[in-house]
């Protein structure tokens, strides 16, 4: 029987564990479990917390969380009139003010991000805004309100303000994040909060991580989740778990996942799946991605499933379709559609190829005939006959 968002955060919760992994294909809930993740150290607390974006009041914070409402702290001002000053503006918001007012981090935040991005896109804040005082009198502000983008030439010139790409930006956010989780991991791990240069932090239980930077290469991608181990390591964690950070990090990269799972040695991670009654299962797992639910498995269960609840949709035939890829590209078939049985090739590749890929508005079907559902079982039982998914599970 599933269980809600609730439900599932509250089991996170009671683990009292120092990290916790989570695997879980794009769309299934990471995001929403973030936030009522949150929920459960702000339901019954006037925490101010009613912006999502925002981390009101840090001291008063158990959670920092990065998820896809951190990001929505940052939007763009095109320059739709000139179309030559492109800037990135940044939401007024205590997560940034501290990290770049407060400890003036702006630097390290541009280091970083060049490491993980091309090294001559450098982002330029302005740290400071002029305002008017009594008499006219110009006061000049302290404020990072803004970011512009250009690539430098070597020479002291550069390429003028750009657009950089959503993957971009998004590694941009995370560079920042990041910076401030380090600040943050540094205090906590004095000892003594007598000693600490803030005691801001002093009630931080949990940091949050949803998917920080998708859109990188793999050899970046890699670097980044090593260098993030690195990070957890050495945030002090007590053997009781009665003090010291814990961490929570969801992601459907399985190269993410693995890195991480090798890089902390944790004992064992969750697969987040959404049943089609809306309803939810965190499964625990041994082993990191390759050994304990590799993408063609857990499809394969999705598919189970849905046979045996009668749920078959349209989508499920572009997974039966992904499962036959991959099993012909394992064997060293040319084609997919060399494995289905012979005597319903015709009618099986029809349908196959029908579903996941049909747009026209005319020819749109609410829900698969009763034939068909039973093609997707006689096609999902085929697969069996090639000894692929024992070998698998066996592997696994």
């Amino acid at each position: 029987m599933g269980k809600s968002l609730t439900e599932i955060a509250q089991q996170l919760k009671a683990a009292n564990k120092k990290v916790q992994l989570i695997y879980a294909f794009n769309g299934t809930g990471k995001t929403r479990l973030s936030r009522e993740f949150k929920q459960q150290f702000i339901a019954s607390k006037n925490d101010d917390a009613d912006d999502d974006g925002d981390q009101p009041e840090l001291a008063r914070n158990k959670i920092l969380y990065y998820n896809a409402f951190t990001e929505d702290l940052f939007y763009w001002d095109n320059d739709l009139e000139g179309d030559a000053e492109p800037k990135l503006k940044i939401q007024p918001n205590s997560f940034t003010n501290w990290i770049l007012i407060d400890q003036g981090q702006d630097q390290n935040i541009i280091t970083y991000f060049q490491r993980f991005s091309n090294g001559k896109l450098t982002p330029r804040f302005n740290s400071e805004y002029t305002v008017k005082g009594e008499h006219d009198q110009e006061i000049k502000v302290k404020a990072f309100s803004e970011v512009t983008f250009s690539l430098e030439r070597g020479d002291d010139e550069h390429s003028g303000n750009l657009k950089i790409s959503k993957g971009e930006e998004s590694n941009f956010i995370w560079s920042i994040f990041y910076t401030l989780l380090e600040q943050v991991i540094g205090i906590l791990n004095v000892a003594e909060p007598g000693d600490r240069e803030t005691n801001d932090f002093d009630q931080l239980e949990y940091v949050f991580i949803d998917d920080p930077v998708s859109s990188l290469d793999e050899n970046h991608l890699i670097e980044l989740a090593v260098n993030f181990a690195a990070l957890i390591k050495a945030s002090y964690f007590s053997t009781n778990g009665s003090e010291g950070l814990k961490f929570i990090i969801a992601t459907h990269s399985p190269i993410f996942y693995n890195v991480l799972y090798n890089e902390l040695q944790v004992k064992g991670g969750y697969i987040l799946s959404r049943f089609d009654d809306g309803t939810f299962e965190l499964e625990e797992k041994q082993g990191d991605s390759n050994k304990s639910f590799s993408y063609h498995l857990h499809i394969k269960k999705l598919i189970e499933q849905a046979i045996e609840q009668n749920s078959v949709q349209r989508y499920h035939f572009a997974l039966l379709r992904n499962l036959y890829e991959k099993t012909a590209n394992f064997l060293g078939y040319k084609s997919w559609s060399d494995l289905l049985p012979g005597d319903q090739k015709a009618y099986a590749s029809r349908i196959m190829n029908f579903y996941p890929h049909n747009t026209l508005s005319n020819e749109e079907i609410a829900e698969p005939t009763p034939p068909e559902k039973e093609m997707v079982r006689t096609l999902l039982e085929n697969l069996n006959k090639y000894g692929y998914w024992q070998q698998a599970q066996q592997n696994g």
